[in-house]
Parts: C-alpha cells; structure tokens; sequence
C-alpha cells in the first residue's frame, strides 16, 4: 500500500470517474486503473463498484477512502513540519469559505495569496457551514473560513475579524425615514433573508424581535445579491454585512441605515480540525485575509501576534 494509491482511490472518489481523476492526478488511466485494482487484491476488497456509472465507493470502500484522506492528511502535515524549516512553502491549500464571505474574499485572496506564496497550489471552495465541518472532519479540506462560534469540540477557531451588519431598506419601507435601526425593534414583517442552510439566515433572525403577529410572512432568496435587488424591486428590508457596502452603487447606497442597541455583529473565523499541525500554512492564510480586511474589523490577538496551534 502506498501514498500514491491512497491519492488515487480519493481522486476516484472525488470525481466519480477514472479517466477524469488520472486526469487530476496527472497519470494515463490504465495505470491509475492498475494501481487501484492492485490495492483492492492486497486489501481482498472491492473499494469501487464499477458497474455503476458513475463509479461508486462500495460500502467498505467508502471507510478505506474515509481512512485514506485522514492518512493523506497526516502525510501532508509531516511534509510541512520539514518544510517550515525551508524559506519556499511548497505545499498545497484546500480552503472552504461559506458564500456569505466569500464575495468579499475570494477575488482578491487569489491573486495575493499566489504572488506571496507562488510554490502552493490553492483550491478554493464556497461551502455551508454544515458542509465545511463535516468535511474538516473527514480530511477533505484543510480549512474553512467561516461565521463562528460553532461549540464542535473536534475543531479549532481562530477568529479573524468581525463584522457589523447594516439594514438595507426600500424606500417604500415605514421605517425608511429613520436614521437609525434599534435592533430589539427590528419587524419581521417585509423582512427578505436567504434560504434554510444559510447561517445568515439564523443570524438575522436572532437580530429581530419576534414580538410580531402570527401571520407575519418572511420571504427568502438564495445571495445577498438577490436580496438587494428583490428588495429595489418589492419594498421591504433585510440586514447585510459591512462589507457588503462596497458592491451597493451610490443610489443603493441611501437606502443603508446602521442598526444600533446593541449593533448586530457576526464573528467570521479559520477553522481547521483539533490535530491540525501546519501552522506556517495557517497562518498564511491569515496574513494574506488581514491584507484584504479593514484594520478596526480585525481581531485584536490576530493584529499582534501569529496563530500557535
């Protein structure tokens, strides 16, 4: 048994697709055919059904291939403990950020994170948070950026900044004339938030009062983005991140009023598994976002000091 089929039977699983995971791999599919097929006589199991299409893990296949990410990752974390003594950080990234961050993240953390670290390759995934846990666990990314606190005993949080939420509000909404939003009288009524799955959604929700009537109507859309426009369109509120400003136009932009008493706010942290060890990469990451984050929204411990883990 090797590394190598180990990486083999993950990609497998990763696309559903032997010819499209030797593509991945960078080998001719007879031979990563070959090397899967030896591995499956030295265990006497199949790990792949091959009669479906596509491909599927069978049973026991999907415990070795659950065993086998825990021991890629392991073997990653080795190669970063001796490389850590190197000045070129040669590795590679598996980050998941959830779609409520990621706009304000992604298009510039690409860019930087490349011209400061160009020896590691970086795939970047947008993932609810349900997701992004369950495949921390399970060793299929190295990290994810996300809203905390998530109370998991099996993961590590590393808060990197917070962030204020702001009413974006119609004005054919009664509250649009005020200057200020309290929060504790924030209605449900003509309230927009995304779909289920979408910690925003639960955010908002504990932001409001639900001293409102029984037939109240909350309607719901799939990015903040839609959001905006919904609400241009029909009227009524939603709340949305500081950040967000930025991607609203001058005549959206009026439409903004701070929410005070006490102002919402959402703490947005890496996350990586309890046996996490590659440091060096985590904190790579970490300098590369406060590079993209306003300053006063940084955590203050991240402003002075790097992450020991």
């Amino acid at each position: 048994m090797t590394l190598q089929q180990l990486e083999y039977i993950v990609a497998v699983d990763r696309h559903r697709h032997f010819v499209k995971a030797a593509e991945a791999c960078r080998v001719a599919q007879p031979t990563l055919s070959a090397m899967i097929a030896k591995l499956e006589d030295e265990l006497d199991v199949r790990i792949f059904d091959r009669s479906k299409h596509p491909v599927e893990p069978t049973p026991v296949g999907q415990e070795i291939i659950r065993q086998a990410r825990i021991v890629l990752q392991n073997s990653m974390q080795l190669k970063e403990t001796v490389s850590s003594r190197k000045e070129i950080m040669a590795t590679h990234l598996n980050l998941a950020i959830i779609p409520t961050v990621a706009p304000y993240i992604i298009p510039r953390f690409i860019g930087l994170f490349q011209e400061f670290f160009p020896m590691t390759e970086i795939r970047i995934l947008e993932m609810r948070t349900d997701e992004i846990t369950r495949d921390l666990k399970e060793a299929k990314i190295d990290m994810g950026l996300l809203a905390t606190p998530l109370m998991d005993t099996d993961l590590l949080e590393i808060p990197v900044y917070y962030e204020k939420f702001v009413a974006y509000i119609s004005p054919s909404d009664p509250n649009y004339n005020k200057e200020k939003l309290p929060a504790d009288e924030l209605p449900l009524q003509h309230l927009w938030v995304l779909q289920e799955g979408h910690c925003l959604r639960n955010q908002i929700f504990n932001f409001c009062t639900e001293n409102t009537p029984a037939d109240k109507q909350v309607y719901e859309a799939g990015s903040i983005d839609n959001l905006v426009r919904i609400i241009d369109t029909n009227g009524g509120y939603t709340l949305i991140p500081q950040l967000h400003l930025s991607m609203l136009n001058d005549k959206q932009l009026k439409n903004v009023r701070p929410v005070i008493a006490p102002p919402p706010v959402r703490e947005i942290s890496l996350i990586v598994s309890r046996d996490f060890i590659r440091e060096r990469l985590l904190n790579a990451v970490a300098d590369i976002i406060k590079k993209i984050i306003p300053a006063d929204m940084l955590d203050t411990r991240l402003k002075k000091f790097a992450i020991k883990i």
